[in-house]
Formats: C-alpha cells, sequence, structure tokens
C-alpha cells in the first residue's frame, strides 16, 4: 500500500511535490534539504549526510576539540613508537611482539578513520558527509576494529604456545604461521564488515538526512532508510554480538588454560611472575576493549537521547586506542628498554 511522503519522512513538509524537512535545534535547516533530491512523488532520496555530532554541547565544542586533537596525536605518537622500536630492534623480533605492532598498526588506522573528520567537524559549521564517504567510514570501522578483536584473540594463542608448549613454541609459531594469523585477522575483520556494510546499504534513505551521532554508525545510518530496518538491525545486532562474545569467550577459555599452567609452576622459580608479566598488558587491554565495545553493541536497541549515544560511543573509539599504547609500553619492561633506548631515557625511566 502506497504511503504518502508526510507518512514515510519525519519532519517533513511538502512544498511544490518535494520534500522539505523542518528546521531542528542542532542542524539549520539549509544543511537539511540541500543534500535531498526528488526520486519520485513519496520518496526523497539522500546523497550526503549530516553528522550532529556534538552540537548538543555548543559550549563544550572548543575544550572537546583540544582534548581529542591531544589523544589523537598522542594515540599516533604511542603507536607510531611502538612500531618504529619493534621494527629497529632485533631483540623484539619475536611473534608476542610482532603481534604488537600489527595491533598498532590496525589501530593507528581504526583512528584515522573517525577521528580527523571529527575534529574538522567540531570547528566546522558543514559537519557533511557524502553517502560514498559514510559507506567507507562505516566499512573501514567496523573492518578495523573487527581486525582489533581478531588480533587480539591471535596474541592470546601466542601467550597461550609460549606458556603451555614452550618446548613446541618456535614450531609452532614460526614466522609462516605469524604471518597466515595475521592475515587471517584482516580479512576475517573486513569479512565482517563487508557483510554488515551491504546490509545497511543495501535500501536507499529517504527519512531524513540527519544522523544523530559523530560518525557514521550503524544503527543511527540504519534508522534512516525508507524501508522497514528491524529485521536488519537485528540480523546487524546478532553479527556484532556474535562476534564479540564469541571472541572474548575464546581469549577467557585461553586464559584459563594457561591460568591452570602456570598454577603448577614452582613459585621459587620465579617463572610464576614472568609468565603473568607476560600476559597482564594483553588482558588488561582485552578487558578494556571488550568492555566498552560491550556498551555499544551488545545492548538493547537505543531509547535514550542523541546525546547519550554519542557519549556512550567516545570511549570506544577515543579513550581504547589513546590508552592501549601506553598500556602495552609501560606494563612491558621489555618495550620500555627498548623505547629508552631508542628515545632516551627520561622518557620511560
Amino acid at each position: 500500500m502506497e504511503r504518502t511522503c508526510r507518512h514515510i519522512i519525519p519532519n517533513v513538509e511538502l512544498m511544490d511535490g518535494r520534500a522539505l524537512v523542518r528546521m531542528t535545534d542542532q542542524v539549520p535547516l539549509f544543511l537539511q534539504v540541500q543534500h535531498l533530491i526528488p526520486m519520485r512523488e513519496n520518496q526523497t532520496q539522500v546523497t550526503e549526510f549530516v553528522l550532529v555530532g556534538f552540537s548538543a554541547f555548543p559550549d563544550l565544542q572548543g575544550v572537546l576539540f583540544v582534548v581529542f586533537l591531544f589523544m589523537y596525536l598522542m594515540t599516533l605518537a604511542g603507536n607510531l613508537a611502538i612500531m618504529a622500536v619493534i621494527w629497529t630492534d632485533r631483540h623484539l623480533h619475536t611473534p608476542m611482539y610482532l603481534y604488537l605492532g600489527a595491533l598498532s598498526f590496525s589501530e593507528t588506522c581504526y583512528t584515522f578513520v573517525i577521528i580527523p573528520k571529527a575534529l574538522v567537524d567540531l570547528v566546522s559549521e558543514g559537519r557533511i558527509i557524502s553517502l560514498t564517504g559514510c559507506v567507507a567510514q562505516m566499512f573501514f570501522f567496523l573492518g578495523l576494529g573487527s581486525t582489533n578483536c581478531a588480533i587480539l584473540i591471535v596474541m592470546g594463542y601466542d601467550r597461550y604456545l609460549a606458556i603451555c608448549h614452550p618446548l613446541r613454541y618456535g614450531r609452532l609459531m614460526s614466522l609462516h604461521v605469524f604471518v597466515k594469523l595475521v592475515v587471517g585477522s584482516w580479512i576475517s575483520g573486513f569479512l565482517v564488515s563487508l557483510v554488515e556494510t551491504t546490509l545497511i546499504f543495501q535500501s536507499p534513505f529517504c527519512r531524513s538526512n540527519i544522523i544523530n551521532h559523530f560518525f557514521c554508525h550503524m544503527r543511527p545510518v540504519l534508522s534512516l532508510a525508507c524501508i522497514d530496518s528491524s529485521t536488519i538491525e537485528v540480523a546487524v545486532s546478532m553479527i556484532s554480538m556474535l562476534g564479540l562474545s564469541g571472541s572474548f569467550l575464546l581469549i577467557v577459555l585461553t586464559y584459563l588454560l594457561i591460568l591452570g599452567t602456570i598454577v603448577q609452576l614452582p613459585s621459587a622459580s620465579g617463572k610464576r611472575e614472568k609468565a603473568f608479566s607476560t600476559c597482564a598488558a594483553h588482558l588488561t587491554v582485552v578487558v578494556m576493549h571488550f568492555g566498552f565495545a560491550s556498551i555499544i553493541y551488545l545492548k538493547p536497541s537505543p531509547r535514550g537521547s542523541m546525546e547519550e549515544d554519542t557519549l556512550m560511543s567516545m570511549p570506544y573509539t577515543i579513550l581504547t586506542p589513546f590508552l592501549s599504547p601506553m598500556i602495552f609500553t609501560l606494563r612491558n619492561k621489555e618495550m620500555k628498554i627498548a623505547l629508552r633506548k631508542a628515545f632516551g631515557k627520561r622518557i620511560f625511566s
């Protein structure tokens, strides 16, 4: 049964047969209507989106810009330092640190997808992103996020082999195996992203062109689809839930096996402390990464305000990448020694 444009698009008026979005409190009218093109008498196709972002906090945008810029630069510096030290220090050419370098590279790309655009939007009035740009941002955000999860699983597996099977570790975790596991992490991560992004963007968008977020997040974008998106939302949510919970359970299982081996080690030899120390940083990042991610992806369909959803995404998208390099460097003795050699004693003493 056909429905009129007034029924399909919220906050819409009809003028000369074209759909116009009414002014909202956060977004100027010209930004809402200039990127809508007519499709049919009862639909209007969106070609570009407006990211509301942090416009709900106008008095804090200057402060947020400074804080986000500082955190982004520190994240870049930390990850680049880790990659550079691992690349140049031959003592760190072991699977454990090579995986850390792979994770640092993935997180560097991950922050590049989101934070620079958010910084520009904090100091500009446009806050516009094209439909193609939105697709690309979501694809790489989901792909790199899933890749980070996969690499964290592989890092746990590496620690399991090193602690539970030390005599066979060199054969089981060879350079060839390392390359296959890292490549497999990237492929699996972007396959998940491809499925989710395809599901979300398979239909045109005509409800509005206002994304109530500071980047192209799944649920805010999906809510703008012309069709009933409840089935797609359930499918995407199930993929996210299975991916996150499955990854976390694999890591938990790995650490249960590691713990079973550690408690059998003689305490007087100091091997227990050494085994725990090699796992501490990884375990801390795992708890932080999956903890913040579960707040976003494992919660029911949002019922709160736009401001609440935006703030809830900040720890996972900004805080986690910021803290991760510091945790891996400050809680790892060999990394601290290597960084001290490379950048001076004053920084890491």
